[in-house]
């Protein structure tokens, strides 16, 4: 097979996987409806959760687990996962935490930005992480959750002996930690935060380059076939590490959010978002193979956790292992509707 008959099949393929099908627009209302049935069972459970306080807790949430999913989704696309992420994020939240408490009510550019400056490092830091996990499975040729394992227990390692070497954490009270606060928790428009503002900002941009740029066509083009993608001049080693670093940075900026809204800095503030992470994605239709699927309703997706992690089990009372069986029920009926859902799809592809 030619070059450009490669790439004409693998066009044909993205366009089909992309087109609303029926058992597309099934998939694609799916998640809302069950974030919105979600919600209003919380509602009826607990009425509070119609003012402006308790929903912007949750928006909160959502948008934390929403930037993480940003780079789980963009590897996922490829048939890839990211396992490193929660340990980012933990990471970043303890660097983030001492950069502030360190520079905080210095003299000097450092210590008047130092919010910007933490920032910058956490972001540094997923990069790098992400491009060492692109790298390990390009170059290595190692499976994407044996290399981002394996690179869970490095950070976690990393981060413990950081701990010991700059003990030095976040001061609550400090004009930098108050406006990294106030950038992820207080109300500006209703019960809408900056944060959640930015983040829904980035998550359009992410939405049109999957969806309508060369770059994006090339994503579905590789976790389609990386072969196929590769006869047709399509780089699936650039295009991974490329999505591995979105993820690193991602993981990143989420481990800053978290510091933002916690005021502090833990060994495992970032545990749950690994799985979190993933179930948002695949509660969003998006197809654990790669190839199909996009952020869009992974925005459903993370919301649907936030509203039953962290609101409708905790409300009803339910105790932590009723809800790890309830939440995995949840994910697994999901998985299975999208499945049948698609089969048609798949067997006309």
């Amino acid at each position: 097979m030619s070059a450009e008959t490669s790439a004409a099949v693998a066009d044909v393929q993205v366009k089909r996987r992309t087109e609303l099908s029926p058992s597309r627009v099934l998939t694609s209302v799916l998640p809302w409806a069950v974030l919105i049935l979600l919600y209003v069972a919380l509602v009826i459970k607990a009425p509070n959760y119609v003012h402006v306080g308790p929903m912007s807790v949750l928006l909160y949430s959502v948008t934390i687990l929403g930037v993480v999913a940003m780079g789980q989704v963009c590897v996922i696309l490829i048939g890839g996962i990211d396992l490193s992420v929660s340990n980012v994020m933990t990471f970043t939240n303890i660097v983030s935490a001492s950069v502030i408490g360190s520079l905080a009510g210095k003299s000097g550019f450092f210590g008047n930005h130092s919010l910007l400056v933490a920032v910058l490092a956490c972001a540094a830091i997923g990069a790098v992480i992400g491009a060492l996990n692109g790298l390990i499975i390009t170059k290595l040729g190692m499976p994407d959750m044996i290399a981002t394992l394996a690179m869970w227990t490095i950070v976690y390692g990393v981060m413990n002996l950081y701990r010991v070497i700059i003990p030095k954490t976040i001061d609550p009270s400090s004009r930098p930690s108050m406006a990294l606060t106030a950038f992820v928790t207080k109300r500006i428009i209703g019960f809408v935060t900056p944060a959640a503002i930015a983040w829904i900002a980035v998550a359009v941009i992410l939405i049109v380059v999957l969806r309508k740029t060369t770059f994006g066509r090339q994503v579905y083009a590789v976790g389609l076939s990386r072969g196929a993608s590769h006869a047709a001049g399509i780089s699936a080693v650039r295009t991974t590490i490329v999505l591995y670093v979105i993820s690193g940075v991602c993981a990143a900026m989420a481990g800053v959010l978290l510091t933002g809204s916690l005021s502090h800095a833990n060994l495992d503030t970032g545990n749950n978002y690994q799985l979190w992470s993933i179930a948002a994605v695949v509660l969003g239709g998006t197809s654990i193979f790669g190839g199909r699927g996009g952020y869009g309703n992974t925005i459903a997706g993370a919301a649907i956790i936030v509203v039953l992690v962290n609101g409708l089990l905790n409300v009803l009372g339910i105790g932590t292992a009723a809800q790890d069986i309830l939440y995995g029920l949840v994910i697994l009926v999901m998985l299975l509707v999208f499945r049948f859902g698609n089969r048609g799809e798949d067997a006309a592809t």
